[in-house]
């Protein structure tokens, strides 16, 4: 098995990991990490992966996973994509199946071309005004 060299770890990690060093050198026994390195924490996770991160930083991979969890739930890693109805093609059939960060889940199977407001069903399915 090849192991990676420490020059390996990218640079954004490597900064992060200097931010714990220097907060663990300074902190009171039992003082827990503060809520600005556990984000800047499950920030790095989403983008080099929550085993390689939590091994860096030395960190629990389970609080870790949490904190990663509990972000994405929060809808600060979702993105919302708009399509332009000229850019769908026009078929007899569609489904459009949306989902929630709790996994509450809603399809709408739509057949000819008398479409429903796509755009007001998904507003009330997800709560937004």
């Amino acid at each position: 098995m090849r192991t990676r060299k420490r020059s390996e770890v990218p640079a954004s990690l490597s900064r992060l990991e200097r931010r714990f060093a220097s907060w663990r050198s300074t902190r009171v026994s039992g003082e827990r990490i503060p809520e600005r390195l556990w984000k800047a924490a499950a920030k790095a996770a989403a983008e080099h992966g929550l085993n390689r991160t939590a091994r860096i930083l030395n960190l629990d991979y389970y609080s870790l996973k949490k904190r990663v969890d509990d972000a994405s739930s929060q809808g600060e890693s979702s993105t919302f994509v708009q399509l332009a109805s000229s850019s769908l093609p026009i078929a007899n059939e569609c489904v459009i199946e949306l989902e929630d960060a709790a996994g509450c889940r809603m399809r709408v199977q739509m057949k000819g071309l008398n479409l429903p407001d796509v755009r007001a069903l998904s507003r009330d399915f997800w709560g937004a005004d």
